[in-house]
């Protein structure tokens, strides 16, 4: 289970899960798994098909164990909801009720205001086979559905929780778990330039610069190039060291082959100019 650490503190909490009628052990299990990874921890079923809990649902949890077993069964889905002051039915399909419909990210957004006032918040989600009931989805204040491809619209059940959690952890505030790595500071115009200019001689000793009249155009547009990186000093340390590398290579200077009849025809064509300043 690559990024899981049980020495770390595990958010729990969150709007409760309710699952209708849920059919597979292992749906169930994948479910408190999609919950465990956002920091949901309230799972509710009502009228499972199987027993529960069962070997299944604890297999397929992949180590949420937590979540399998404080899971409350309810025999209706009234009785699962009857502590909850606001829920949430998730549907892919427009059911004809004059509900107010969000997006996930939406309903989470108002879910953590309102569970921060102190409100407690379900959201059903219904059968692997055909979803929720249209009276299922009267007994909800609002409706959770997901921009998806129209010509497949059926989600996984635990698919369907895990777009929900995803939202939810985001409206939470959680931050992500690591960034970017701290670069060094931006290059100065003056070290820049600099390396534009050596870059530059070194292009028109070996000819790049062809034809002549052209070298302004093909000048600013390298410069462009280098200009679009926003290049670090660490950065420019790096493109000068390889380019000196290069040079000194075609020169026969240290970085070149020195052994064989290659090193002795590169120590044999050295040019004249003096070694660029690397500094």
């Amino acid at each position: 289970m690559a990024g899981t650490d049980r020495s770390k503190t595990s958010f729990t909490g969150g709007p409760a899960v309710i699952l209708v009628a849920p059919q597979l052990g292992e749906n169930i299990g994948m479910t408190a798994r999609a919950m465990a990874n956002f920091g949901l921890s309230d799972l509710r079923l009502v009228a499972p098909r199987d027993p529960f809990p069962n070997s299944q649902a604890e297999a397929a949890a992949a180590g949420a164990l937590h979540v399998i077993e404080a899971a409350r069964v309810f025999t209706d889905l009234r009785s699962a909801m009857a502590d909850l002051n606001y829920v949430f039915a998730t549907t892919a399909r427009e059911r004809g009720q004059m509900k107010r419909v969000f997006a996930a990210d939406i309903a989470m957004t108002d879910s953590a205001r309102r569970i921060a006032q102190g409100e407690r918040v379900g959201i059903l989600f219904g059968r692997e086979r055909t979803g929720l009931e249209n009276d299922d989805i009267a007994l909800a204040d609002a409706v959770v559905t997901f921009p998806v491809n129209p010509a497949f619209a059926s989600l996984n059940l635990a698919q369907a929780v895990l777009l929900v959690g995803y939202e939810w952890i985001k409206a939470s505030g959680v931050d992500l778990p690591f960034s970017t790595p701290g670069r060094s500071p931006p290059a100065t115009r003056e070290a820049l330039m600099s390396f534009f200019d050596f870059l530059e001689a070194e292009l028109d000793r070996c000819g790049f610069f062809v034809p002549a009249h052209k070298k302004p155009v093909m000048t600013r547009n390298l410069r462009n190039i280098f200009h679009r990186m926003e290049l670090t000093e660490q950065d420019l340390r790096t493109l000068r060291g390889a380019a000196v590398a290069l040079v000194n290579g075609r020169r026969g200077g240290r970085n070149a082959v020195q052994s064989g009849r290659q090193g002795s025809a590169l120590a044999t064509q050295g040019e004249p100019n003096p070694e660029p300043d690397e500094s």
